[in-house]
C-alpha cells in the first residue's frame, strides 16, 4: 500500500538528514582531532577553515584514500565470507504481511571472535604500532564507509521496483528522496543472504571494536607501550567492546526490533550501520588518543558502576519483555489485557516506565563519555544524540501503539505514566 504519512518532516527532512549525517561525521573529525587546534576550535577559526577547505580542490581530493577504500571493501567481504562459512543456527523471524517467515543465520558472535582472534595475533606478532592504520587513515575510511552506504542504498532502492518485492509500509510514498532515505523494500535479500540484518550487526558493529583497538594501540605507541595506556582508554574500550559482544551474542533479539520488522532498508539504516556507528560512536576513544585523561581507582570504579547499572537495567528489562512475549512469566509480572487480546506489562521494569531499556541505554552512554573528562562538550555528543534518538523512537512507538490499541492505550498510559525515566519523563 502507498505510504500516506511522513516521518522526519517528510522529503525536506529526509534530504537534510541525508546531507547532514555525513557532514556531521566529517565535522566531528575536523573539529576534534590533534590537528584541529581545539575540540572544538574557536568560532572564528572554524569559519575561516570551512571557507578555505571547501574552495580548495586538494582538500576535497584528500577525503579519498584508495588504500583505505580497498581495506574497507576487504573488511566487508571478510564479513560476508564469515557469514557464509562459519557454522550457525538458522532461525525464523517474525511473520511477514505475506504470512511467510524469513530465515536468518545466527553467527555474528562467531564472526566477532574470529576477528578478535586474528587481530590479537597480528598485534602480538607485529606490535601495537602495526594496528594504528585506522587512526592514520581516518578520513579515508570515513569516505569509504559513506560510499558503501550510498551504493547499497541506491542499489536496494532501484531493486525494490522489481515485481514481487515486499515494500515497507513507511517507505512507499512515491517521493524518491524520502523513499531512498527511509527504505522502500522491507527485506532486500540475495538468496538466503538478508542484506538488512547482516548490515545491522556485522560490518559496522565489529568495525567499531576494531577502531577502538586501533585507538588504544595509537595511545600505547605515543605513551611508550600497552602498559602505559590510561584507565580512561581501557574503560571506553571495555565498555563498548562488551556492549558489541553482548549485542552479537544475543543476535536473535534483533529480529523483533523495529529496524527489522517495520523499517525498510534505505540510506537511513545503511549510513547508520556503515558510517555513523563505527566512526561516530568511537569518538571518545579517538579523543583519548590525543587528549589522554588520567584518573585513579575511585573514579574508575564509579564510572564502572554507572555502566554496570545501565547494563543491568537494559538487559533485565529486555529479558522481562522477551520472556513475556514468548509466553513465559517467571517473575509473575502483572499485565493489562487490551480488547484485542494483546497483553501489556504493568509491573517489573515495564511498570516503572514504558521504555525502561532506554534508561539503561542512556546510563551506559553517559558512562562511555565520562572517561573523557569535562574539558569539552564534544565527547558528550553521543549522549545528547542518543537521548534525542531514543525520545524520537519512544514518541514513534507511542503513536503506533495509540493507533493499534485505541482507548486501551489511554488506560495503559494511566497505569504506566512515565515514558523513559521514572518520575522524570
Amino acid at each position: 500500500p502507498r505510504t500516506t504519512t511522513y516521518e522526519f518532516l517528510g522529503p525536506p527532512g529526509a534530504f537534510l538528514i541525508t546531507i547532514g549525517v555525513p557532514v556531521m561525521a566529517y565535522a566531528l573529525y575536523f573539529g576534534c582531532s590533534d590537528t584541529s587546534g581545539g575540540c572544538p576550535p574557536s568560532l572564528d577559526i572554524i569559519s575561516a577553515r570551512i571557507q578555505a577547505a571547501v574552495t580548495d580542490k586538494a582538500w576535497w581530493l584528500g577525503l579519498w584514500d584508495t588504500q583505505a577504500s580497498l581495506m574497507y571493501l576487504a573488511w566487508y567481504m571478510f564479513c560476508v565470507v564469515a557469514w557464509a562459512v562459519l557454522p550457525g543456527d538458522w532461525i525464523e523471524g517474525v511473520q511477514l504481511r505475506t504470512g511467510e517467515k524469513k530465515q536468518y543465520k545466527i553467527n555474528a558472535f562467531s564472526t566477532l571472535l574470529l576477528t578478535l582472534g586474528i587481530t590479537t595475533g597480528y598485534i602480538m606478532r607485529f606490535g601495537p604500532q602495526s594496528f594504528t592504520f585506522i587512526y592514520d587513515k581516518w578520513v579515508g575510511f570515513v569516505t569509504a564507509a559513506l560510499v558503501m552506504a550510498v551504493v547499497q542504498a541506491l542499489g536496494v532502492y532501484v531493486a525494490s521496483f522489481r515485481k514481487g518485492a515486499l515494500l515497507a509500509l513507511g517507505g512507499n510514498s512515491g517521493n524518491p528522496i524520502y523513499d531512498f532515505y527511509i527504505g522502500r523494500e522491507l527485506n532486500p535479500s540475495i538468496g538466503l543472504f538478508d542484506i538488512k540484518s547482516f548490515n545491522e550487526l556485522r560490518p559496522g558493529l565489529i568495525l567499531w571494536v576494531l577502531i577502538n583497538i586501533s585507538m588504544l594501540c595509537e595511545q600505547a605507541v605515543r605513551r611508550g607501550g600497552l602498559q602505559n595506556v590510561t584507565y580512561s582508554m581501557w574503560l571506553v574500550f571495555v565498555f563498548q567492546g562488551f556492549y558489541v559482544a553482548d549485542a552479537l551474542y544475543n543476535e536473535p533479539a534483533v529480529f523483533t526490533t523495529m529496524d527489522i520488522t517495520t523499517d525498510g532498508f534505505g540510506f537511513m539504516l545503511s549510513v547508520g550501520n556503515f558510517l555513523w556507528v563505527p566512526f561516530v560512536y568511537s569518538l571518545q576513544a579517538r579523543y583519548l588518543v590525543f587528549k589522554p585523561v588520567e584518573f585513579g581507582l575511585l573514579p574508575t570504579l564509579g564510572i564502572f558502576a554507572i555502566n554496570a547499572l545501565g547494563y543491568y537495567i537494559f538487559r533485565d528489562a529486555n529479558g522481562e519483555k522477551n520472556d513475556f512475549r514468548n509466553g513465559r512469566n517467571p517473575k509473575n509480572l502483572q499485565y493489562f489485557t487490551t480488547e484485542s487480546g494483546s497483553k501489556l506489562l504493568t509491573s517489573g521494569w515495564w511498570g516503572r516506565s514504558r521504555h525502561p531499556n532506554y534508561l539503561g541505554d542512556l546510563l551506559m552512554a553517559l558512562a562511555w563519555s565520562l572517561p573523557t573528562g569535562f574539558e569539552t562538550p564534544v565527547t558528550y555528543f553521543y549522549v545528547i544524540y542518543f537521548a534525542v534518538l531514543l525520545i524520537h523512537r519512544q514518541r514513534r512507538d507511542d503513536e503506533m501503539c495509540e493507533k493499534k490499541y485505541g482507548k486501551d492505550w489511554e488506560k495503559y498510559r494511566k497505569l504506566v505514566p512515565y515514558r523513559i525515566i521514572p518520575y522524570v519523563y
